[in-house]
């Protein structure tokens, strides 16, 4: 049997493993890491634990290769999304293949590029690597990218830092360089209830978050007129609201209302501008009018999650290698969002490629083509030869020193 034969059941076995850990981002990954780091150590790789406050999540670092310079992270997140009131007509939490097609929750974000890393470590540690290869596997980056804060924390307080950053987020193995970032807010509306036959006397809070909306929807009308970036799709910052909670009956004026709402940004827009002009109109605009019917009025802001956007030039060395390993003449952009622009914000510079299409994540009965797992298999292959070469200095170009 061939090395790639090999390689090929080796991924499948580990897909098959991962998909059967539930790690929705509400649960523990615990069990999760404790598989890949036994793994590891059955290698004779050392693996290093950052966990949460609560310690029942937790980021994994480990190092493959010499530990005297820098090299290149492996980087994906073992959290994935609910699978509640989705309609799967397969088990979620098992791996299932039928006609060319893995599924399973995550197999596409992102399990599958974490299994088929995890496939060639017994390659990569045969290789003579002249660039180490680090691993890093976080948590809860489908609520915010939160997890992996602490580990670029520890990373960046090293003597020797990593070079290079490359997440296998699903691009369908192309070489995507940018992505828009987010800021993700709610806002309370407190108000006072009463009966509606004297709704005139009360504060309804509904009425007052709608003005708030319609003034967010007017902010999202200027940013579709302003920056045009024809990389992405749409090209233009974007401002949506997404739930909306209020009201108890209604022949009751609702003295509680709250709402969420997102801006997804270029990757060199700073949404806190949005922030600064919604809280204005709450407070100048809204608020005084409330408070003159009831003192005890309301409105304020809670930030739930935010990541910055990437933006690797084109001629970044970690985008010209990965062009040249995979064949591309350019790299591309997406609109969601990764890990990559708080890799690059620690000085370490980030491109994405993974298998899989994000067209098939966090949907019911998601799913992986195999073709595009062989395709990670032979690019993460060839990856590992091009850093044995004595000739890395495609790595160590000024924009990485």
């Amino acid at each position: 049997m061939s090395e790639a034969a090999v390689t090929a059941i080796k991924s499948r076995e580990l897909i098959d493993r991962l998909v059967g850990f539930n790690t929705v981002s509400r649960e523990s990954n615990l069990a999760l890491i404790d598989f890949i780091r036994t793994y590891l150590a059955g290698y004779g790789i050392e693996s290093e634990l950052h966990f949460n406050e609560t310690r029942d999540k937790a980021n994994l670092f480990a190092t493959i290769g010499p530990r005297d310079r820098g090299g290149v992270v492996l980087s994906g997140h073992t959290d994935v999304v609910p699978t509640d009131g989705q309609n799967w007509t397969k088990p979620p939490f098992e791996m299932v293949e039928e006609d060319g097609r893995l599924y399973g929750r995550g197999t596409a974000d992102m399990k599958s590029f974490i299994a088929v890393v995890l496939a060639l470590v017994p390659d990569f540690v045969k290789m003579d690597l002249q660039l180490p290869i680090h691993l890093a596997f976080s948590y809860d980056e489908e609520i915010g990218c939160l997890g992996v804060r602490s580990l670029l924390a520890s990373l960046s307080q090293r003597p020797i830092k990593p070079i290079a950053c490359i997440i296998g987020e699903p691009t369908e193995m192309r070489v995507v360089s940018g992505h828009k970032g987010k800021m993700a807010m709610r806002c309370k509306v407190h108000g006072t209830e009463g009966h509606s036959a004297y709704a005139p006397y009360g504060v309804n809070a509904i009425e007052y978050a709608a003005k708030l909306i319609n003034r967010l929807s007017q902010l999202g009308e200027k940013l579709a007129e302003g920056e045009i970036n024809p990389r992405f799709d749409p090209p233009f910052s974007t401002l949506q609201t997404g739930t909306i909670q209020g009201g108890r009956a209604l022949n009751m004026i609702p003295g509680e209302c709250r709402f969420d709402f997102e801006v997804r940004t270029l990757p060199l827009f700073d949404p806190q501008c949005v922030a600064d002009d919604i809280k204005h109109f709450a407070q100048q605009e809204l608020l005084p009018k409330m408070q003159k019917k009831s003192a005890a009025s309301d409105i304020s802001f809670d930030l739930l999650s935010s990541y910055p956007g990437l933006d690797s030039p084109d001629d970044l060395s970690i985008v010209r290698l990965l062009k040249m390993i995979m064949g591309s003449e350019r790299a591309e952009t997406v609109s969601y969002g990764t890990e990559g622009g708080l890799f690059t914000a620690a000085g370490i510079p980030t491109v994405v490629c993974g298998p899989g299409s994000m067209a098939q994540g966090h949907q019911p009965d998601e799913f992986i083509a195999v073709a595009q797992v062989a395709l990670c298999e032979q690019f993460l292959q060839r990856l590992g030869v091009t850093l044995c070469s004595v000739d890395h200095s495609i790595l160590l170009a000024p924009d990485n020193k």
